[in-house]
């Protein structure tokens, strides 16, 4: 299944040229990723603040293909990949929820690692729950 983060581009999105600054795009990606852990039932205060592991990204990369602007409505859709027992992938695509036109794609790479130590760890069960619901097709 697909997550589908609905957007709009708010100005301080934006750069001086009037579209969106491209370390946005990833930003507002991350907020589809934080939308999609709450809603499969993840406590963000827990999962980003006190829990026993953490789940860094390691790896980010991003596709621009059209610009976007203030006041564009988005539909970012995420969907996940399991790397190994510890590392997952996030592919999310940004989309026009009008024409279905794609503006951009990006991809994030996680590794759950040990709160403490900083050693990797298998990821805990809640999140390879999240894993499967938005698996990638």
């Amino acid at each position: 299944m697909t997550f589908i983060y609905p957007r709009i581009v708010h100005f301080q999105d934006t750069d001086a040229a009037g579209v969106v600054y491209f370390a946005n795009v990833l930003a507002m990606c991350h907020e589809a990723y934080e939308a999609s852990l709450a809603a499969s039932g993840i406590n963000l205060k827990l999962f980003f603040g006190k829990s026993d592991f953490a789940i860094p990204i390691v790896n980010a990369s991003g596709d621009f293909l059209r610009p976007m602007f203030c006041g564009d409505r988005l539909n970012i859709h995420l969907n996940t990949t399991k790397i190994n027992p510890s590392k997952y992938m996030i592919n999310y695509q940004i989309f026009t929820p009008d024409t279905d036109n794609l503006l951009a794609k990006a991809i994030t790479q996680h590794v759950c690692i040990d709160a403490i130590n900083r050693s990797k760890k298998e990821l805990p069960p809640e999140i390879n729950q999240w894993l499967q619901l938005y698996l990638c097709n």
